[in-house]
């Protein structure tokens, strides 16, 4: 049976608002952070621990030292989404100006300046795999990768069309005590956490 392209991009939408319904229905009452991809739903199932939250902030407050003060270095709610590509993500800092957090519902991902994660110990490939497929995807241009499992992380940029779809054309590697440059800015990365051994 063939199904035509409209009726196909019926059902992805609708698949889509069904995991979106699942998603938003086990919010508050299971751990950790749910996400949807190409793929299907995300689950992290640890709540972060102190290094990943310790880490976002200082990469906060460092970015918001060098950026105009039009931009924030956000790393609250919402999600950013992408509806028709199926994509909900929670970037842990997104790079946004402060007029376009205005308004209801999540963030359009091509308002985003940059997003950075901070890698999971539970669940890396999240951020080294599906991230990075589905970031260029819906538009974000700049992504920033930071492992403390490693001391080491890299900045994804310049986006392109490839037989896959949108990827990123660039990747620079840094080790933490470089200093990085996420978008027009430059930032250390010297006393950022690391997670204890396993």
């Amino acid at each position: 049976m063939t199904i035509a392209p409209d009726n196909a991009q019926q059902g992805a939408s609708h698949l889509y608002r069904a995991m979106r319904d699942v998603i938003q229905s086990m919010d508050d009452t299971l751990p950790g952070k749910f996400e949807i991809t190409k793929e299907g739903i995300v689950h992290d199932m640890m709540s972060p621990v102190k290094q990943h939250e310790l880490t976002a902030l200082r990469l906060r407050k460092r970015l918001e030292k060098v950026m105009p003060e039009e931009l924030v270095a956000h790393t609250g709610t919402p999600d950013v989404e992408e509806e028709p590509e199926g994509i909900m993500r929670h970037p842990d800092v997104m790079v946004i100006a402060e007029t376009d957090m205005e308004g209801d519902g999540s963030f359009d991902p091509r308002t985003l300046v940059a997003a950075i994660e901070i890698v999971s110990r539970s669940n890396p490939d999240n951020d080294w795999v599906g991230k990075v497929r589905d970031y260029p995807l819906i538009g974000i241009p700049v992504y920033a990768v930071f492992d403390p499992r490693t001391g080491t992380g890299a900045v994804l940029t310049d986006i392109h069309a490839t037989p896959d779809g949108p990827r990123y054309a660039t990747r620079k590697d840094f080790v933490y005590g470089e200093d990085v440059t996420i978008a027009d800015w430059t930032i250390p990365t010297d006393d950022l956490p690391r997670y204890p051994p396993a």
